[in-house]
């Protein structure tokens, strides 16, 4: 894809599944990758895999929910290469994902955590990534939201209700800095065969949620991959404040 060779890109939440998938892609395209995540070993995996396969990437541990924290992983972008292209936010806490029940009978603490690391902790992302990208006389954000935006489940309303925030937060972006050179989209995937998923999900969830779509399969980590890669280069520099379904064809419209 064009522009994307040789552009430092941080992807924030990047130790395994669709981080880890979207690190590697934009790695593929030439891009020297800043991998953040709170799971250092992760990161640092995921960062060996690239440099293995002869690209660039640097590990740094992170906790996205912490402001401080965030403004060290972007310093350590700017440390490293000198400055900063693109940034693909991407963190999220499954487990408090797993106990995100309803309204009534939620730990109010799932959704405070829930809030902290899916919207304050990408508004913080942004807040010290944008005057880096400035800097360099514009780039690109995207934010991996959900199809649950959308869709009005029963069950989770917490990561729901922040995956929505992270759609406010994209257009937000995209329209404060858009005419500065900043382009800010969203990709809102489905449901994607990660690995922990793929462990823990029965079959018969899988066979129904595959009915729910207009595809032959669920989806891999690679399909948001490309489309993460699109949005950031050079491809996709007349994209902006959009929310892209990646979804088999589950949410029309």
């Amino acid at each position: 894809m064009r522009g994307l060779k040789g552009k430092v890109v941080l992807v924030a939440g990047a130790a395994t599944g669709l981080g880890a998938a979207s690190a590697r892609r934009l790695a593929g395209e030439g891009a020297r990758i800043v991998v953040g995540d709170l799971n250092a070993d992760g990161a640092e995996e995921t960062a060996g895999v690239i440099r293995a396969g002869g690209g660039e990437a640097v590990a740094v541990e992170f906790d996205i929910s912490d402001d401080r924290s965030v403004w060290h992983l972007v310093e350590a972008a700017l440390r490293t290469y000198g400055g900063l292209d693109a940034v693909h936010v991407n963190a999220g806490d499954m487990g408090a994902v797993q106990k995100d029940t309803d309204v009534v009978d939620m730990d109010l603490a799932i959704w405070d955590r829930t809030v902290a690391v899916n919207l304050r902790g990408h508004m913080l992302v942004s807040r010290h990534a944008v005057p880096a990208l400035l800097a360099r006389g514009g780039g690109a954000i995207v934010y991996t939201s959900s199809i649950a935006s959308f869709t009005g489940d029963a069950k989770r309303p917490a990561y729901a209700a922040t995956k929505a925030g992270i759609n406010a937060l994209t257009r937000h972006v995209a329209s404060r800095w858009g005419r500065d050179g900043i382009r800010a989209n969203a990709v809102a995937p489905g449901l994607v065969l990660t690995a922990d998923i793929e462990r823990g999900a029965p079959p018969e969830m899988l066979r129904s949620m595959l009915a729910r779509t207009r595809s032959t399969r669920h989806g891999r980590a690679e399909d948001i991959a490309g489309m993460v890669a699109y949005l950031l280069s050079d491809e996709g520099e007349w994209i902006n404040g959009q929310v892209v379904n990646v979804d088999g064809g589950t949410v029309l419209r």
